[in-house]
């Protein structure tokens, strides 16, 4: 039964990815490893500073510490530091939306990308651009932030914080997929779909998707 360590820097992101894992891959036993402080201090950050950088490593290697087979970090705002730790690791450690963007390179150029975390979405677009290249894929990202959404979900208040969403994707004027960029936002995909008919994709189910071949390829490998 592998290990996987699921790294979160709010509460709201622990439900959808615990809920995609025994959905995806319930073979797996999953560990989840809080730390609010992350996403508080970035929210007051203007950049990823080296403090919040080192808190990241440091997360990595205490999961690697706990007898993890692989890492998956749920929040979206520290993908460089991420990379870094991963740069490091004999195990697989992943960026909360790296699937996810893989994926969407599939439906063609035009992607846009609904965002409720602020911090989040330089980081994203750069890692977007990145990954295309990496592909070959001349797709173009638009970003558009949910202002609002995320309160609601922390307090408690998920109906309004799926129709916020769902407010915002019907404002999307030509789109060939519409990305959901938090964990957080898993929940809203249904409402967004009662409105409009551009696909949509989620990272929970991707990212599970994805970590589960990273893991299944290294234990084979290992075994020849």
């Amino acid at each position: 039964m592998p290990r996987i360590a699921l790294i979160h820097a709010t509460r709201v992101a622990i439900a959808p990815i615990e809920a995609a894992a025994k959905a995806h891959w319930p073979e797996a036993e999953t560990i989840s490893i809080m730390e609010e402080g992350l996403s508080v201090d970035r929210q007051k950050s203007g950049d990823l500073s080296l403090e919040l950088w080192d808190r990241i490593i440091g997360l990595a290697r205490y999961a690697e510490s706990a007898g993890s087979d692989a890492i998956l970090f749920t929040c979206s705002a520290f993908g460089q530091a991420i990379d870094d730790a991963a740069e490091d690791s004999l195990i697989p450690i992943m960026k909360p939306n790296q699937a996810m963007f893989n994926a969407a390179f599939g439906y063609g150029d035009r992607i846009a990308m609904i965002y409720t975390f602020p911090p989040a979405a330089a980081g994203m677009e750069d890692e977007f651009k990145t990954a295309a290249a990496s592909k070959g894929s001349k797709a173009v990202l638009t970003s558009y932030f949910c202002a609002g959404a995320l309160d609601a979900k922390r307090a408690g208040d998920v109906v309004t914080h799926d129709r916020l969403i769902a407010e915002t994707a019907e404002q999307i004027p030509e789109a060939d997929v519409i990305m959901l960029a938090q964990f957080s936002m898993a929940s809203a995909a249904d409402a967004v779909l009662r409105r409009i008919t551009t696909p949509v994709l989620t990272s929970p189910e991707a990212a599970i998707t994805e970590i589960r071949r990273r893991v299944e390829t290294m234990q084979r490998r290992q075994i020849c």
